[in-house]
């Protein structure tokens, strides 16, 4: 009988669930609203809405099979705990609960899952680490042993895998290469500290690269048209596309941040290659090129010419799926 896995990937506005075999074929999907269930009193709520529509899904295939496992990615979890802890945008106390608001806000998924499917393993990691398993179970980086993910959406997440496993460290929570300096006293970031990467090297960092730009640099643009509002990173790289002077240097800055970044990352866990993925990573050449340029250029001697950096083999739709569900398949093999 065919298995196959739940992959559950969970966002701030929309939960997103398969069922994967394997090789990374998706059979079925679907959807449901996060945002509709804003409180920590609406979790319970939302874990049976969760349970019922997977259950639908499943009864929507017209093969049986067996259900090996759920795994789940999700801000903030934890793979050891099973639990998304202290999450940013989700299940948040209301603002008139001000004597709650020191309280923390743990909530055990992968248990509460796995008891709604009558005892089925549930694994659960955060989102980076989660894709980064993807890469290695259904990806460019099956067979490699020590490797980089950065994923470069909204905020700039990753995953360390050495020797041919993920690095969590003691608590769960290893690998926030988002939150190491890369300008000291530098932009305030949500962390609450200053001069992150991530407040650099993300949708949300190259935006404010851009407008800051456009206060320095006299040369015409056409982004210079667009509201901050109505801006997002995908209309730099049009930008970029038809030789904008001011798109292509928020590309070479960003790269060169990364770069940097990168080449200390390089002297900690020695990597065979480095994938980028996420939106800001479909901009090809435009990030590529500089974060290349500027990851050897600052490379220890005993590294050069031997990291590669690579694109994401599982860059696309139903990425987070198969990465959360990859959870299951790595420790099934």
């Amino acid at each position: 009988m065919k298995k196959l896995a739940i992959g559950i990937d969970i966002g701030g506005i929309n939960t997103a669930f398969g069922l994967v075999d394997e090789q990374g074929d998706l059979f079925a999907e679907s959807v449901i609203s996060t945002r509709k269930y804003p409180y920590v009193e609406d979790y319970p709520t939302y874990v049976n809405d969760l349970a019922q529509a997977i259950r639908a899904l499943i009864k929507s295939l017209s093969f049986e099979f067996t259900l090996v496992g759920i795994g789940i990615g999700a801000p903030n979890a934890n793979i050891y705990s099973g639990m998304i802890e202290q999450p940013a945008n989700l299940w948040k106390f209301r603002e008139e609960e001000t004597d709650r608001n020191e309280q923390r806000r743990l909530f055990p998924l992968a248990e509460d899952l796995s008891k709604a499917f009558g005892g089925v393993k549930a694994l659960i990691t955060n989102d980076a680490n989660a894709a980064t398993i993807g890469e290695m179970v259904y990806g460019n980086a099956k067979g490699m042993k020590d490797f980089i993910m950065i994923t470069l959406g909204t905020g700039l997440g990753s995953g360390f895998v050495a020797n041919g496993k993920m690095i969590y460290g003691h608590d769960g929570f290893a690998g926030e290469f988002g939150h190491v300096i890369a300008e000291r006293d530098g932009r305030v970031c949500g962390c609450g500290r200053k001069g992150c990467l991530e407040t650099y090297v993300s949708a949300t960092g190259i935006k404010r690269t851009a407008f800051e730009l456009m206060s320095t640099m006299p040369d015409r643009s056409r982004l210079r048209e667009i509201p901050f509002s109505e801006f997002d990173s995908a209309m730099i790289s049009a930008a970029a596309e038809e030789g904008d002077p001011i798109a292509r240097e928020c590309f070479r800055l960003t790269g060169e941040r990364l770069g940097r970044a990168l080449a200390d990352a390089v002297t900690v866990t020695s990597p065979e290659a480095i994938f980028l993925f996420g939106g800001l990573a479909k901009a090809g050449k435009w990030i590529f090129e500089p974060t290349a340029h500027y990851l050897e250029e600052n490379l220890m001697f005993a590294y050069k010419n031997k990291v590669k950096l690579l694109p994401s083999g599982i860059q696309g739709k139903n990425a987070a799926i198969l990465g959360a569900s990859a959870l299951i398949w790595q420790e099934e093999a």
